[in-house]
C-alpha cells in the first residue's frame, strides 16, 4: 500500500504540503489563553440596601436568596459577602462545562420567587445577575498629574466618557469602578434648624418629590375626532432640578403671611459624591481604579487586545495631564510564558537536529526527520481545531514534547535505509522500497502505541480532565501525522536526497569524528551484547532490577511533594491590609500611603496602586480593610523572583501598625481571586453567636499557625467591631405619639442616608441623596441631640425614649452553603506545596474543632482538596489500554506484559529527578509521566516487534531477544536522546511559567534517561520470559500469531503484487491475441 508513494513523489509531498496549509490556516482561526477553560462558572448577584448593617443585610436578603437559590442543577457550592457599607454579594458556583447562560437562567428563576420577600429599597436599587470569572482580568487605572483633578472628577470623567465604551465590548461581564464617587446631590440636613422651624426629614423628602418632578402635560389643538384646529402645540414642562441652587429654591413651608422656608434655610446642597468609601490612588496620585472581568467562557487575549485598542483610541479625547495605566494585565504572562515555549521550541528543534546529524553522519540524512517535524507539529494545529481546542501553555507544551517523539519514526526509517544500503549495497530507492516492508508494521505498531496512550485520558472528567485532553489530542494528533509522513514523504525523500556512500572514505574533520563516533558507538554495542548474553536468562537479575526500581517508586513518591497547578510567578502581588477593627478609613489610607512608599523603593516594583477601604480576597468594603496591587517588572528587567520581593516587603513592612498579608494572583484565572488556598471555616449550629465563632476561629488559626506547612494565614472575620445598639422603650415611645417605625425611618435618613430621586446631567442618571451634614452625626452622644416628629406634629428628641448600648459585633459576614463562616486565606511554606497545606488544613480541623463546626474548599482548592488518587487511576487505565492494544497486536496476552513491565523503570527516573530539582508531582508531572508510557512502550516495541520476527523466521527465543535489542539498540539510543536533547530547554527554564516548564521537562527527561538506559537491559529478559510462557501456547488450534500490523503491510504487498501480476498477464494475453490474429492474416 504505501509503496505506491515511493513511484508518485509528487503525492507524497503534496500530502505533507496540504497538512502543513490546512494547519496554518488553523492557527489564524484558534483562540489564545493561558489556560484551557477549566474554571467553574459562577453567577454572581449584587445586592445594595443603603444604610443597613451586615447583620440586617443577611437576615432580610442574603437567607432568602440563598435558601432559593439553594440546590440549583449544577451547582458546586453558593457563597456570600455582606457587609455594613450596605453592600452584599452572592457568588453561585457551578461545575466546569456548566452553560453560563443557562446557568443565569436557572438563578434568575430561582431569584424571581423570592424578590417580593425583598425590602422595598433592595428591590429599588436592583438585584443584578451576571455570568463573571472571578478574577480580575485587567486593572485600569485612570490618574492624573493635576492636582485640581480629584478622585471625583476622574471617577465620574471614566463613569461617562470610559466605562459605557468599554462595556460594549464583547467579552467584558463587567468594567467596574472601584468605590463610589458617582456625581450625587447631597443635601445636608442641618437637625438644629430643622428643630427650630418644626420640620422633619419626612416633610423635606416630600417637598423635593413634589417639587421636582417630571411633567408630561400633553398637547393643545388636537381635534379628538371632533374640531379640527390650524396648529398643534406640545407642551413641556422644565425637568427634574440637576442644579444645587435650584434645589435651594424648594420650597418646605409657606404660609398666607408670605413667610416662606426654603431648602437652604435648613440643609446645605452640593454637587458630590454618591458615597466616601475608598481612597484611591496609583503611585501617590489621585486615579479611578478600573477593574474589568470577563463573560465566562470568552477568549481572555481577544478581549484584552480589543480593551487596549479602545483605550489608544479614548486616549486621544483625555484632558490635559490625565493618562491611563495598565497596572495589571492577564495577558502580560499569557504573552511571555508564551514567548518562552517558542523559544524552547525553537532550541528544541536545532538540539534535536544537532542529535540527528551525530547519529546519521550527513546532513542528507538529518534533513529528512527535521523535515517531519514542522509537517507533524503545524498539522497538530489543524486537530486541535477539530476538536475546539485552543493555544495555551498545555497544547503548547504537548508540542515541544511532540518535537522528539515525532522526529522518531522518521528516524527509524532512514536508520534503516542506511543499514539495507550498507548490508545489501542497493541504491535509495531500492533500499526505501525493501524498508517500507519490513519497518512499516513497526511504525504502524509504535504509532498504535502511542496513540493508545492518550485516547484513555481524553475522555476525563474535571478541571485535570480537561488539562489531560487537551494535551492528550494535540499529541496524538501529531503523532498520527508524523506516521503518516513517516510511511509517504520520509521514503520518498530518502529515495530523492540519500546517496549509498558506505564503503567510501572521508577526510573532512567532521566526517573524521562521525567515524570516531560511529566506530565508539560500535564498540558501546559490542559491551551492550555482551552485557545480555549474561542476564537475558537470568530471570532473577531481570527481576530483581524491576523489583529494585518499583521499590524506588514507593519511597520515592513517599518524599515526593504532591502539589496541583504550581503558582507561577505572573509579575503581580496582593497586599492586603488589616488595620484594628473599627479604624477610619483615613487610617486605613495612611498605611496604604506608608506600605505603597515602601514598594516603590523596592527593587523589582515598577508601579503601586492602593486602595483604602476595599479588598479585593472576597470584594468586601470596610473602613479597616485596604488593597495595595504591587505591578512588577516584566521578568527580563528584574533579578528577583516575586517569592523574593513578597519576602523582603513583608521584613519591611511588619511594623506600620496593621496585619499585611501578601498574596499572588489564582494559578488559573477563574479559579478563585487570588494563588495559596482558600477555606472556609463553617458554624454549622446554626447560631449567631459571632463572639463564640470568633473565639474558635481564633483558636483555629492558631492551631494552623502552628504547622510549619503553612504560611501567610489570613481571615477577615471579626466580631469585635464597635456598635452601639439603639433601643426603644416602646410604651414611652408611643405615650409621646412616636411609633418605632416612624423613629427608625427618620434615622434612616438623618444618619444612614438616603435616595427618593434622581436627575439627568452629563447624559447619565444620578442621585440625589439626603442626609444629617457630618459634624451631626459625629459621636454617639449627638445622637441625643436629634428630634423626631410625632403624631400631634411636636419635635420629640430621642433622648425621651430611646438608649444606647455600647457593644461589638462583625463589620463583614460571610456565609458558605447557607452557612455563617470566616473566610480564610494563606499560602503553602517555602519547600511545601498547596497538597501538603490542604493535607495539614484537615488534620488540624480534625483535631481542634468541635462539634457543629467544620471546614470547606473553595476556588481551586476545592477541586484540589477532592482530587483523591486521581494519577493513580488514570495511570492503570492508560496501563490497561496500552496492554489491550498490545494483546490485539501480538495476539498474546503474555507478550505486552514485556512491554508494560519495563515502565516502572522510568516512573522511577521521573519521581527522582523531580526530587532532585525541589519540584512537585503535579499536573504537569504526571502528563509527562503518562506521555512516558507512550515512550518508553515505543522503545520496547521497537525491541519486542523485531524479536517477534526473528523468533517466526526460526530463532530461539533468547537469540531472537539478544539480535532483536542489538537491532534496534542504536534506534533507540538515537531517539530517545533525540527526545532528551528536545526537553532540555524545559529543564533550564527561566522567567514566566518557569516551574511548569521545568516540572514537564523534568518529568519527561528523568523518566526517558533512566528509563532507556536500564529499559534495554531488561525489556530483552522481559521478552524472554514471556516469550518462553507463551511459546508453543494458543487459545485455538492454527491461532495466527503473527503481529497485527506486520500482517497489514504484508497483506497490502501481497494485493499489491497480486494486481501487478494480474496486469502483467492481462497484457501478456493481449500480445498472444495480437501475434495469433496476425498469423492469421498471414
Amino acid at each position: 500500500m504505501f509503496k505506491k508513494f515511493i513511484k508518485r513523489p509528487v503525492l507524497a509531498i503534496v500530502i505533507s504540503v496540504i497538512i502543513v496549509f490546512i494547519g496554518g490556516l488553523a492557527i489564524k482561526q484558534l483562540p489564545i489563553s493561558q489556560f484551557p477553560q477549566i474554571a467553574p462558572t459562577t453567577v454572581n448577584i449584587f445586592i445594595a440596601y443603603p444604610g443597613s448593617s451586615s447583620e440586617v443585610l443577611v437576615n432580610s436578603t442574603l437567607i432568602p436568596l440563598e435558601t432559593a437559590i439553594n440546590g440549583v442543577q449544577g451547582m458546586r457550592y453558593i457563597a456570600s459577602d455582606a457587609t455594613s457599607a450596605g453592600e452584599a454579594t452572592v457568588r453561585v458556583i457551578f461545575e466546569p462545562g456548566t452553560d453560563p447562560n443557562q446557568a443565569v437562567v436557572r438563578v434568575k428563576t430561582r431569584v424571581d420567587q423570592v424578590m417580593p420577600l425583598l425590602p422595598e429599597l433592595v428591590q429599588r436599587e436592583g438585584v443584578v445577575i451576571t455570568p463573571i470569572q472571578p478574577s480580575m482580568l485587567m486593572y485600569v487605572n485612570l490618574s492624573s498629574t493635576d492636582k485640581n483633578n480629584d478622585e471625583k472628577f476622574l471617577y465620574n470623567y471614566a463613569y461617562t466618557k470610559i466605562i459605557p465604551e468599554i462595556q460594549r465590548i464583547n467579552g467584558i461581564a463587567s468594567a467596574q469602578i472601584l468605590g463610589s464617587r458617582k456625581y450625587a446631590m447631597r443635601v445636608w440636613l442641618k437637625p438644629d434648624r430643622m428643630r427650630a422651624y418644626n420640620i422633619s426629614a419626612e416633610e423635606v423628602l416630600e417637598a423635593m418629590e413634589e417639587q421636582s418632578i417630571l411633567a408630561r402635560p400633553g398637547r393643545l389643538g388636537r381635534s379628538s375626532g371632533m374640531t379640527s384646529q390650524a396648529l398643534e402645540y406640545v407642551l413641556t414642562y422644565q425637568n427634574r432640578y440637576n442644579e444645587p441652587e435650584q434645589y435651594k429654591e424648594i420650597i418646605i413651608r409657606a404660609n398666607k403671611e408670605g413667610e416662606i422656608i426654603k431648602l437652604a434655610d435648613i440643609a446645605d446642597v452640593k454637587l458630590g459624591s454618591e458615597f466616601f468609601d475608598i481612597y484611591s490612588n496609583l503611585d501617590g496620585k489621585p486615579s479611578a481604579s478600573i477593574v474589568l472581568k470577563q463573560t465566562f467562557g470568552s477568549n481572555g487575549s481577544d478581549v484584552i487586545k480589543a480593551v487596549k485598542e479602545k483605550l489608544a483610541e479614548l486616549e486621544q479625547d483625555l484632558p490635559p495631564d490625565v493618562d491611563f495605566q495598565i497596572s495589571y494585565d492577564v495577558s502580560n504572562f499569557l504573552n511571555a510564558s508564551i514567548d518562552q515555549v517558542l523559544h524552547t521550541l525553537r532550541d528544541a528543534f536545532i538540539l534535536v537536529a544537532i542529535v540527528v546529524f551525530l547519529f546519521l553522519g550527513d546532513w542528507r540524512s538529518t534533513l529528512i526527520p527535521i523535515i517531519a517535524v514542522p509537517v507533524s507539529l503545524i498539522g497538530a494545529f489543524f486537530v486541535m481545531q477539530l476538536f475546539g481546542l485552543s493555544i495555551n501553555l498545555i497544547t503548547l507544551f504537548a508540542l515541544v514534547l511532540a518535537i522528539g517523539i515525532v522526529v522518531d519514526n522518521a528516524i527509524v526509517v532512514v536508520e534503516a535505509v542506511h543499514v539495507k544500503m550498507e548490508e545489501e549495497h542497493l541504491t535509495p530507492y531500492k533500499a526505501s522500497a525493501e524498508v517500507l516492508g519490513e519497518i512499516g508494521g513497526a511504525i504502524i505498531a509504535i504509532t498504535l502505541v502511542m496513540v493508545s496512550v492518550f485516547i484513555p485520558i481524553s475522555f476525563m472528567t474535571g478541571p485535570v480532565g480537561v488539562f489531560y485532553r487537551q494535551f492528550s489530542i494535540t499529541m496524538a494528533g501529531s503523532i498520527v501525522i508524523s506516521a503518516i509522513v513517516a510511511l509517504t514523504l520520509t521514503p520518498v525523500l530518502c529515495a530523492m536526497l540519500l546517496k549509498n556512500n558506505h564503503g567510501k572514505t572521508k577526510k573532512s574533520p567532521i566526517d573524521r569524528f562521525i567515524n570516531w563516533f560511529n566506530n565508539g558507538f560500535e564498540k558501546i554495542t559490542g559491551k551492550y551484547v555482551q552485557i545480555l548474553n549474561k542476564i537475558v536468562a537470568r530471570r532473577i537479575v531481570t527481576f530483581g532490577i524491576l523489583a529494585a526500581f518499583c521499590a524506588g517508586i514507593f519511597f520515592t513518591n513517599k518524599v515526593l511533594p504532591a502539589g496541583f497547578i504550581p503558582n507561577e510567578d505572573q509579575g503581580m502581588i496582593y497586599a492586603i491590609i488589616q488595620t484594628p477593627p473599627g479604624a477610619t478609613l483615613e487610617r486605613t489610607n495612611d498605611v496604604a500611603r506608608k506600605l505603597q512608599k515602601i514598594c516603590e523603593e523596592t527593587e523589582g516594583v515598577e508601579s503601586v496602586s492602593s486602595l483604602a477601604g476595599y479588598e479585593i480576597m472576597t470584594e468586601g468594603r470596610g473602613s479597616n480593610a485596604g488593597t495595595c496591587l504591587i505591578n512588577l517588572k516584566p521578568w527580563s528587567e528584574r533579578h528577583h523572583s516575586v517569592h523574593e520581593i513578597m519576602e523582603e516587603l513583608e521584613e519591611e513592612t511588619k511594623d506600620l501598625g496593621a496585619v499585611i498579608e501578601y498574596f499572588e494572583p489564582p494559578a488559573v484565572p477563574g479559579f478563585g481571586s487570588s494563588g495559596g488556598f482558600a477555606m472556609r471555616l463553617l458554624d454549622k449550629t446554626n447560631s449567631t453567636d459571632y463572639h463564640e465563632f470568633e473565639r474558635i476561629n481564633n483558636n483555629f488559626m492558631e492551631a494552623l499557625s502552628k504547622r510549619k506547612e503553612l504560611t501567610g494565614l489570613f481571615t477577615f472575620f471579626s466580631a469585635n467591631y464597635p456598635q452601639y445598639e439603639l433601643k426603644i422603650n416602646n410604651k414611652i415611645a408611643m405615650q409621646k405619639g412616636v411609633s418605632i417605625s416612624k423613629a427608625m425611618e427618620n434615622l434612616n435618613i438623618l444618619i444612614g442616608s438616603t435616595y427618593e430621586q434622581g436627575f439627568i446631567r452629563f447624559g447619565r442618571f444620578f442621585k440625589v441623596y439626603t442626609q444629617a451634614g457630618p459634624e451631626y452625626r459625629r459621636l454617639p452622644s449627638d445622637l441625643e441631640k436629634l428630634f423626631v416628629k410625632n403624631e400631634e406634629g411636636e419635635m420629640v428628641p430621642y433622648s425621651a425614649f430611646m438608649t444606647i448600648e455600647k457593644k461589638l459585633g462583625p463589620n463583614e459576614i460571610t456565609r458558605y452553603n447557607l452557612y455563617n463562616s470566616a473566610s480564610i486565606r494563606g499560602l503553602p511554606s517555602k519547600g511545601f506545596t498547596s497538597g501538603d497545606a490542604i493535607n495539614a488544613i484537615k488534620e488540624v480541623a480534625a483535631k481542634e474543632l468541635p462539634r457543629g463546626y467544620d471546614i470547606a474548599w473553595e476556588g481551586l482548592s476545592f477541586d484540589e482538596a477532592n482530587r483523591g488518587n486521581e494519577s493513580i487511576y488514570i495511570f492503570i487505565v492508560v496501563l490497561v489500554f496500552v496492554y489491550f492494544v498490545l494483546a490485539a497486536q501480538y495476539e498474546s496476552f503474555l507478550l505486552p506484559l514485556a512491554v508494560i513491565l519495563s515502565l516502572p523503570v522510568g516512573v522511577f527516573g521521573s519521581f527522582i529527578l523531580l526530587k532532585a530539582m525541589g519540584l512537585a508531582n503535579d499536573v504537569y508531572a504526571q502528563i509527562g509521566v503518562i506521555m512516558l508510557v507512550g515512550l518508553l512502550g515505543k522503545n520496547a516495541v521497537l525491541i519486542v516487534e523485531f524479536a517477534v520476527q526473528k523468533h517466526r523466521q526460526g530463532a530461539t527465543v533468547l537469540e531472537a531477544a539478544i539480535e532483536g535489542s542489538k537491532a534496534r539498540f542504536r534506534p533507540i539510543l538515537m531517539t530517545s536522546l533525540a527526545f532528551i536533547a528536545g526537553l532540555i530547554p524545559l529543564v533550564v527554564a527561566t522567567g514566566a511559567g518557569a516551574i511548569g516548564n521545568r516540572t514537564i521537562g523534568g518529568s519527561s527527561l528523568g523518566g526517558m534517561l533512566i528509563g532507556t538506559i536500564f529499559g534495554v537491559l531488561i525489556i530483552p529478559g522481559l521478552y524472554y520470559f514471556f516469550a518462553k510462557m507463551a511459546d508453543g501456547k494458543s487459545l485455538i488450534k492454527d491461532e495466527d500469531n503473527e503481529p497485527l500490523s506486520e500482517e497489514f503491510i504484508r497483506n497490502s504487498e501481497a494485493e499489491n503484487q497480486t494486481n501487478v501480476n494480474t496486469l502483467s498477464i492481462t497484457k501478456l494475453k493481449k500480445l498472444i491475441k495480437k501475434l495469433r490474429k496476425n498469423n492469421t492474416d498471414e
